[in-house]
C-alpha cells in the first residue's frame, strides 16, 4: 500500500485546518463569556440567575446541536451540515454583539451552543472520513488543536479588551473565522463515505484518488466501504442493539470520563481555584490561567505527533494516570497545614501537569475515538449521542463544581476526580480498543 506524498498530506491538513474551525469557535465561544460577562454586568442591571443562564446556554444549545447534528450528517452529508454550522456561528455572533437586552443574549447564546453541538458531531467525521488510515489521528486532532487554541485566544481577548471593555466586539470577532469556513469550505469535497452511501460511487473515487498513494489504493478503499455499507441507515433503537452496543459503550465512556475528571473546572475555574492557592491578585490569577491554556495549546501539538506512532490506548492510560496523580498531589497541596506560597506553587505544577496529561490523551481521543469505532451507516447517530453526552456531563460537572467544595472542601473535591480517573484506567483497559492503522473498515469488521 503506497503513502501519500507530501502535497496530499498539506492538502488534507488544510482541509482539516478549515474543517476544524467549527473546534476554535467551540473553544472561543465557551471560553470569551468568562471576560465578557463582566463587562456585561457593567452595562446590564441582571440576577444571579440570568448571569447562570447567559454562561449556560451554550451547554444547553449544544446538546440540542449534537442530537440534531449526527442524524442530519447522516442525512444530507458532512459537508452540508458543516457549513450549516458556519451559518449559525455567523448570524449568532452578529447577534450577540448587537443585542439590546439580557433575554436577547441569552437566546443568542443558545444559538451559538448549538451551532457548536453541530459542529463537534460533524467535524472529526467529516475529517476521519476523508483522512488515510496512517495519519487518520493527527488529522482528527487538529480539531482539538483548534478547540485549544480557541479557549486560549479567548483568554488573551478577554485581557486585550480589560481598559474598553467592549464586549459586543469580543462576540463579533467570532463571525471572522465563521465566514472564512464558509467560503473556503465550499470548494472542498463531500465525504467518500457518504457519497458512497448514496450511490455516488463516481464522485467517491474521485475524491480518494486525490487523497491516496494510488489509483489502486483509493479503488481497494471503495469496495471495503462498499462492502460495509450494505445495511440501510439505522434507527435510534439499532444503537442500543448487541453488535453496536459495545462501540456505543467504549465511545460514550471516554467521552464521559473525559469530561468527569474535572477538565472543565479547570478550564473555567482556574483562575477561582489559583484564587483559593493564595494568588493575590486578579490579574496574577489570570496570567496563570493563560499559561494553562499555553500548556493545552503545546501538548495537543505532542499528541498529534504520538498519536499514529504510539497508538490511543497506550496514550489515554499513560495520560489519565498522569491526571490521577495530579489531582492527588493537588489534593495533598490544599490537605496540608503549609504556607501559601508552596501551596501556589503545587497547584501551579499539578494544574500544568494534569492539563499538559490531559492534552495528549483524553482531550483529542475522546472525539478522534468516537469518530472511528462506529459502523459506517450508524455512525452520524452515534457521534451525536456521543458528543450530547459530553455536553451534558461537561454541564454537570462545572454547575457541580462550587458545591462540591462546599461539601468535600477542596482536597476531597480534587480526590474525587482522581478516584473518579482511577476507575476510568480501569474501563479504558478493559472496554476501548486499539485503532492506530486500521481503516474505518476495519474497525467497524472488529466489533463482529
Amino acid at each position: 500500500m503506497a503513502r501519500e506524498s507530501s502535497k496530499q498530506r498539506w492538502l488534507l491538513g488544510i482541509i482539516s485546518a478549515v474543517a476544524a474551525i467549527g473546534g476554535l469557535l467551540f473553544g472561543y465561544d465557551t471560553g470569551v463569556i468568562s471576560g465578557a460577562i463582566l463587562y456585561i454586568k457593567t452595562e446590564y442591571a441582571m440576577t444571579t440567575l440570568q448571569e447562570e443562564l447567559i454562561i449556560s446556554m451554550v451547554s444547553l444549545g449544544a446538546i440540542f446541536g449534537a442530537l440534531s447534528g449526527g442524524p442530519l450528517c447522516d442525512r444530507l452529508g458532512r459537508k452540508k451540515i458543516v457549513l450549516s454550522s458556519s451559518l449559525v456561528f455567523i448570524i449568532s455572533a452578529i447577534g450577540l454583539s448587537f443585542s439590546g437586552s439580557i433575554h436577547e443574549l441569552i437566546i443568542w447564546r443558545l444559538f451559538v451552543g448549538y451551532a457548536i453541538g453541530i459542529s463537534s458531531a460533524t467535524a472529526p467525521l467529516y475529517i476521519a472520513e476523508l483522512s488515510p488510515r496512517y495519519i487518520r489521528g493527527a488529522l482528527v486532532t487538529i480539531n482539538q488543536l483548534f478547540i485549544t487554541i480557541g479557549i486560549l485566544s479567548s483568554y488573551l481577548i478577554g485581557l486585550l479588551f480589560v481598559e474598553t471593555q467592549s464586549w459586543r466586539t469580543m462576540f463579533a470577532i467570532a463571525a471572522i473565522p465563521a465566514a472564512i469556513q464558509f467560503i473556503v469550505m465550499c470548494f472542498f469535497p463531500e465525504s467518500p463515505r457518504f457519497l458512497t452511501k448514496i450511490g455516488e460511487k463516481g464522485k467517491a473515487l474521485a475524491v480518494l484518488k486525490h487523497f491516496r498513494g494510488s489509483e489502486e489504493d483509493a479503488a481497494l478503499e471503495i469496495s471495503h466501504i462498499e462492502k460495509m455499507i450494505q445495511k440501510k441507515a439505522g434507527g435510534w433503537s439499532e444503537l442500543f442493539t448487541r453488535r453496536i452496543r459495545p462501540a456505543l459503550l467504549a465511545g460514550l465512556g471516554v467521552t464521559i470520563i473525559q469530561q468527569i475528571t474535572g477538565i472543565n473546572t479547570i478550564i473555567y475555574y482556574a483562575p477561582t481555584i489559583f484564587k483559593f492557592a493564595g494568588f493575590g491578585s486578579d490579574k496574577a490569577a489570570l496570567l496563570a490561567t493563560t499559561w494553562v491554556g499555553v500548556v493545552n495549546v503545546l501538548m495537543t501539538f505532542v499528541a498529534i505527533y504520538l498519536l499514529d506512532r504510539v497508538g490511543r490506548k497506550p496514550l489515554l492510560l499513560f495520560g489519565l494516570g498522569g491526571m490521577v496523580v495530579s489531582l492527588i498531589v493537588l489534593g495533598i497541596g490544599f490537605h496540608q497545614k503549609v504556607s501559601l506560597f508552596f501551596v501556589g506553587i503545587i497547584c501551579l505544577v499539578c494544574l500544568f501537569t494534569y492539563i499538559a496529561s490531559f492534552a495528549y490523551s483524553l482531550g483529542p481521543i475522546g472525539w478522534l475515538l468516537n469518530s472511528e469505532i462506529y459502523p459506517l451507516h450508524i455512525r452520524g447517530k452515534a457521534m451525536g449521542v456521543a458528543t450530547c453526552a459530553n455536553w451534558v456531563s461537561n454541564f454537570i460537572v462545572t454547575a457541580t463544581f462550587l458545591n462540591l467544595i462546599q461539601l468535600l472542601g477542596k482536597s476531597g473535591t480534587f480526590w474525587l476526580y482522581g478516584l473518579i480517573g482511577f476507575l476510568g484506567l480501569f474501563f479504558i483497559w478493559k472496554r476501548v480498543p486499539e485503532t492506530k492503522a486500521k481503516s474505518l473498515e476495519e474497525i467497524e469488521e472488529f466489533w463482529k
